[in-house]
């Protein structure tokens, strides 16, 4: 294959990130008990405003976008301007929906949000807050695997090539002195790539001996009989690294920054509440995913995957950068342009109004 064909093939498999999606209603599915219940009697729209479309997967990681539906925090901070919401399986599909004009603003994961900016040439999107850190592991079968060198000659699933669990675990692999082509998955470790929904099945049938994989799907197979080796917060600093953004569409933060500004206002406000509160904030969590997807997680599975997670509005900035590049060392990615990709300004306005955690950093990546 060409290398711009394979340049291109790899472009368009980064582009998911397929955390695994409990829900899959479609653009603006609507919950049972709609949050504008919550509207002020004097509210008023913002920007006269009809709606502002609202984009997050049924995940865990997505946690503020579940919690601040079902406690309604967007609606309170939008006024009489509706909050409608969409839920989407992978990144591929909200990028989609955003450069349609199908979602104004959304949660999404870095490697979308990277591959949409680079294809788009820079046009389409800006990261514009964090939500979450951390929340994925290395889980393996304890009868074949019981430290780091035992992994050498097993088959480790991951979610999908290129996406952004791939990269980290073919990066790690690597550091390990391993040899593993990209593409195929074949070397030294076997990367099988197994959408998450399917995973915790092939682990019981014994056709992988592992996974790199994010929440919830990590505490599923711990509840197989797989135990966790690896968290991969430990291999960061401060144990921070960027599994879920803010991201919102140029042309809506260009002509409604009001309304960009109120979503970051009930965000930063959400993730103050999870942090204050946090076993509500679970249960509230796992309401909108049954609301979402039908059924709610089992407590076995829930209560270690939300202890994984941390909810932050730092967009953790350089470790988007860091994850970047293992995408390029692992020859799944271009050398990227993200200059601009990040526009900081109505989240620090906001940190700053609300006080506290003080203003966040685009590590040289903002908009000029």
């Amino acid at each position: 294959m060409p290398a711009s064909q394979t340049a291109r093939r790899t472009l368009a498999v980064i582009a998911a990130l397929p955390l695994l999606a409990l829900a899959a209603c479609g653009y603006g599915s609507e919950a049972e008990g709609d949050d504008t219940a919550k509207v002020a009697a004097d509210a008023k729209k913002i920007d006269g405003l009809g709606s502002v479309r609202i984009g997050y997967f049924g995940n865990l990681t997505h946690g503020t976008a579940l919690v601040g539906r079902q406690k309604g925090f967007f609606q309170k901070e939008l006024g009489a301007t509706e909050a409608k919401y969409a839920t989407f399986n992978a990144g591929p599909s909200e990028i989609e929906a955003l450069n349609s004009g199908s979602v104004d603003i959304g949660w999404i994961g870095p490697s979308p949000a990277v591959n949409g900016y680079t294809k788009s040439g820079g046009k389409n999107l800006r990261i514009v807050g964090g939500s979450a850190s951390g929340g994925v592991k290395l889980v393996v079968n304890p009868g074949k695997i019981t430290s780091v060198k035992d992994v050498k000659g097993k088959r480790i699933a991951t979610p999908q090539l290129g996406n952004t669990q791939d990269v980290a675990f073919l990066n790690w692999a690597a550091e390990q002195g391993w040899k593993v082509d990209a593409q195929s998955g074949k070397g030294d470790v076997t990367v099988v790539r197994s959408d998450n929904k399917v995973t915790p099945d092939a682990y019981r049938a014994g056709s992988v001996d592992g996974a790199w994989v994010p929440e919830p799907t990590a505490s599923k197979l711990v509840a197989e009989g797989a135990r966790v080796l690896l968290d991969e917060a430990d291999l960061w600093p401060d144990k921070k690294f960027v599994i879920t953004n803010i991201i919102v569409s140029q042309t809506f933060l260009r002509e409604h920054p009001k309304a960009v500004e109120a979503v970051l206002r009930a965000s930063v406000k959400t993730n103050r509440w999870i942090g204050a509160h946090p076993d509500e904030a679970k249960t509230a969590a796992n309401a909108q995913l049954k609301t979402d997807a039908g059924k709610a997680l089992p407590p076995e599975v829930l209560d270690p995957a939300w202890k994984s997670i941390r909810f932050t509005d730092d967009p953790l900035a350089a470790t988007l950068g860091t994850e970047a590049d293992h995408a390029v060392k692992a020859g799944l990615l271009d050398e990227p342009d993200l200059a601009g990709i990040y526009d900081l300004t109505l989240l620090n306005k906001v940190l700053t109004a609300e006080g506290g955690t003080g203003t966040v950093d685009d590590a040289g990546l903002g908009a000029k």
